[in-house]
């Protein structure tokens, strides 16, 4: 099977292409930073886009500006990737003559402030942020094109964590390599909860339903992938400095106004479209983030992926 997967050098994406090239299939890569490309990786370039989705069985479409704070720095920015490119895309594997299938990797963000404990793939899309509203008006794009016979999936993924290839300020990486430090932890809004997976149990996911999709399922509804495990930011920050043996201190700051108060999402429907459930609790993920910055040291910064700020850096090099 060959795959075009979009975002390939993210958190998600490079270790879902990892599993790919162990299960023996072949992968396009396609990320606005990725080294080895010849040229900027744009998605919303068509010409390029158009010549990518001709070659394949199948689209993961990981890219996105991924992040609710840099939605609200560059909400322009924000639509032009998450929806205008989504929508080049879709165009592409339209036009192909090979159709490939197209899963796309939407957001808890869509549905804003909960409306019950634990959220189901039904209740309404309410975005409260700039990115949110990116996911969800790519969701109407991806349910356009179903429509119009394109074969597609939407997941909506939680807030997934692990691996070298996170932010070192989201919420978990900071924590834990701050905890691993030895220095005070600072929060934003303390009781806002999450419903945290680990990125081993994202990519498994990713992987079901491209084996769904692969076997021809025309009518996979979305589905979240999610613990149905909530836990509260002030209670993800005691975890940390339990795992590493500190007593540092918690700085608790108000909630950001484009932050939900919480997500918790119920896992039935992945566990019955999917055969899929999250296999790693918190605590272990969290122990192996920890040791994992204790050996190699913390992350590495990351700027908003903008194409055109790398195309004019690229002509200075």
């Amino acid at each position: 099977m060959r795959l075009l997967v979009t975002g390939s050098e993210g958190l998600i994406g490079s270790v879902f292409v990892r599993e790919c090239a162990r299960l023996g299939h072949d992968v396009i890569p396609f990320d606005i930073v990725r080294p080895d490309a010849h040229a900027v990786e744009d998605i919303c370039d068509e010409a390029l886009v158009d010549q990518l989705t001709a070659d394949c069985d199948g689209i993961v479409h990981l890219a996105a500006i991924s992040r609710v704070v840099w939605g609200e720095l560059r909400p322009d920015l924000t639509h032009r990737i998450n929806v205008a490119g989504t929508e080049a895309l879709v165009k592409g594997a339209m036009s192909s003559k090979r159709k490939p299938w197209f899963l796309f990797a939407s957001s808890r963000e869509i549905y804003g402030n909960p409306v019950r404990d634990k959220v189901v793939e039904d209740d309404p899309r309410a975005p409260v942020n700039a990115y949110g509203r990116s996911k969800a008006d790519a969701e109407i794009v991806l349910e356009a094109a179903r429509e119009a016979g394109l074969q597609t999936a939407i997941l909506r993924l939680s807030n997934v964590y692990g691996g070298r290839r996170d932010h070192p300020d989201r919420a978990v990486p900071a924590l834990v390599a701050r905890a691993v430090a030895g220095e005070a932890l600072t929060i934003t809004g303390g009781d806002n909860y999450f419903d945290f997976v680990h990125v081993d149990d994202c990519v498994s996911g990713l992987l079901a339903a491209t084996e769904h999709l692969t076997a021809g399922e025309r009518t996979f509804p979305p589905v979240h992938l999610t613990t149905g495990v909530a836990t509260s930011l002030r209670d993800l920050a005691y975890l940390a400095l339990d795992i590493c043996g500190h007593r540092s201190g918690i700085d608790i700051q108000p909630p950001r106004a484009f932050d939900v108060s919480g997500f918790c999402g119920n896992p039935d429907r992945a566990r019955q479209v999917l055969d899929w459930q999250a296999a790693t609790d918190l605590r272990a993920g969290l122990e192996m983030l920890a040791e994992d910055f204790r050996l190699h040291g913390p992350l590495a910064p990351v700027t908003i992926p903008d194409p055109d700020a790398i195309r004019l850096q690229s002509q200075v090099e």
